[in-house]
């Protein structure tokens, strides 16, 4: 059960490669195609029927398969089912149904992000009886995180695509006017890109999907209507061209890059301002929905769990594996910005956070970040002039400072309890005791300034890559390109990288070589076995 609809046929795809017998049942399908999987079903021949929520739960469907002895249920970001989680979907709420019409089959949820409360929810919602919970590793060593203050959204994000050439990257945006905005920049400077939100039709966004799928376009920049139905698995790079409004929507994003097992990057630029437009459209939106619930009150709470993420303090794994209730035992990850010493060391900030608190006291506390700021830098808009606030004796403090760089300096006091941010639609900044305790001199503060430090090769990616032919390499994916499109399946259906970077580095010769390549199986040796060794041996000559 599952409500990935465009996923569906490349699973399908590639369990039918490996010689499963599967069928998909969902929305999408013709109805020549419909009729085909319910022969096939009824037929008793098919092992696994992959069905959408609302498909599933229609009486004709539990009526087929009621008779053919079906064992198990296995529900698919059961996260969904939650109020809880990030992306709740009343649909999912009617699967009770499975527990009262199949009492004897087993039910298992399965989900990437969820914390114990969601846990909690989906167990409740399902109706388990005395289940058996079983919580992976949250982590994922293979990932390379980054948090990056952005300054210039699309060179930023032009640098970090050239670290990858010719390789899956998704950018993910905030708004749909950013995800069309950037896609036209990235495509003027020649890179092959297209852009993806809710607002194109149901048509248009299948074929985008199919298209990146099939490799006919590098990079996709989206908002968080891309990614769930996507099963790419040898994306390279995701970046977050704004902040995210949760840690499970970032785990789930982050979550779409390396899932072959290769090295891969994932960059954040973040700016405060992310967080209070965020604030804003979600605090309103949350008001008009569920109720029962103070949806409010968790959105704000997700929100500052994501900006605290974004603070450079320690390791990124590390937060991420203890936000969702697991310890990390490792001192140094070697992955992420921090442990890689990218990020700028924190410097003695004392008499900056003066500055900054004592312009907070003489505009009485009655103003928000970006108006503290922009006194600080000595601004000379009409908000200011018209409070007078160019005659305070903190005006242009700060003017050697980026405005951009005050704002990140001022959540970081926030962050560290020195300043109050009082909530609501317009959050003004607030003094408390540990405010006057940094003013009298009692209490130093630390800051971390804008990082200027190079992006450094992790220890995992130069292992990656270990003895790997990159021309016999190249080679090999443009086979497997001609072969994927000659069968209409997705590249990665034929083979991953991972197959493709063991076989450019064992150079195998003979078809038992080829067997013991990672990912090849009786089934694809048979297939494909001396397609790829006559393009090794011809590579060699």
């Amino acid at each position: 059960v599952s409500p990935l609809i465009s996923l569906m046929k490349d699973q399908t795809d590639a369990l039918r490669t490996c010689g499963y017998p599967a069928a998909a049942l969902h929305s999408g399908m013709t109805p020549a195609e419909r009729r085909q999987a319910h022969r096939l079903i009824d037929s008793g021949q098919c092992r696994l029927v992959l069905v959408s929520p609302e498909r599933l739960v229609t009486d004709g469907f539990l009526a087929l398969i009621e008779n053919r002895g079906v064992r198990a249920f296995s529900v698919d970001e059961a996260h969904c089912i939650s109020h809880w989680g990030h992306d709740f979907r009343p649909e999912y709420r009617r699967l009770a149904v499975l527990r009262e019409r199949f009492p004897d089959a087993g039910i298992h949820a399965y989900t990437a992000t969820a914390t114990e409360q969601v846990r909690r929810d989906i167990i409740e919602q399902l109706g388990l009886r005395d289940p058996l919970v079983l919580v992976g590793r949250f982590d994922r060593p293979n990932l390379v995180y980054r948090v990056v203050p952005r300054h210039d959204r699309r060179t930023q994000v032009l640098d970090v695509v050239g670290r990858h050439p010719n390789e899956a990257v998704i950018v993910y945006c905030i708004t749909r006017n950013d995800t069309e905005a950037l896609a036209g920049h990235l495509t003027a400077r020649g890179l092959r890109a297209a852009y993806y939100h809710a607002g194109l039709g149901p048509d248009e966004r299948r074929a985008i999907q199919e298209r990146f799928s099939r490799e006919e376009f590098d990079v996709i920049v989206a908002t968080v209507a891309f990614g769930m139905g996507i099963d790419r698995s040898n994306v390279r790079c995701v970046i977050h061209a704004g902040m995210p409004k949760s840690i499970e929507h970032y785990q789930q994003e982050t979550g779409r890059a390396g899932r072959d097992g290769l090295e891969a990057e994932c960059v954040l630029l973040y700016s405060p301002g992310d967080f209070l437009k965020w604030e804003s459209v979600l605090l309103k939106t949350d008001r008009e929905e569920f109720a029962e619930i103070d949806t409010a009150e968790a959105s704000r709470r997700l929100l500052d769990e994501m900006r605290r993420y974004c603070s450079p303090s320690e390791c990124r794994h590390k937060k991420l594996s203890e936000y969702f209730g697991q310890s990390y035992e490792k001192g140094n990850c070697g992955a992420c910005d921090i442990c890689l010493d990218e990020c700028d060391e924190m410097v003695d900030g004392t008499l900056t956070a003066q500055k900054i608190l004592s312009c907070v006291a003489r505009v009485d506390q009655r103003f928000g970040v970006t108006h503290v700021a922009e006194v600080l830098h000595g601004s000379e808009n009409q908000r200011i002039l018209d409070f007078r606030h160019h005659q305070l004796s903190t005006y242009g403090l700060l003017k050697d400072v980026a405005s951009r760089v005050i704002v990140n300096f001022i959540h970081q006091l926030v962050d560290q309890g020195l300043l109050t941010r009082t909530p609501g639609d317009r959050p003004i900044l607030k003094l408390n005791d540990a405010s006057r305790r940094v003013l009298r001199g009692d209490r130093r503060v630390r800051l971390v300034p804008p990082p200027a430090r190079a992006v450094r090769t992790t220890r995992a990616a130069a292992d990656s890559w270990s003895g790997v032919d990159r021309g016999l390499f190249e080679s090999l994916r443009r086979l497997r390109l001609n072969l994927a499109q000659k069968r209409g399946v997705p590249p990665y259906v034929i083979f991953g990288d991972a197959s493709l970077r063991d076989m450019a580095r064992q150079r195998p010769k003979t078809r038992g070589d080829f067997l013991r390549i990672h990912g090849v199986g009786e089934k694809k040796l048979a297939d494909f076995g001396d397609l790829f060794l006559e393009a090794i041996r011809r590579h060699g000559d």
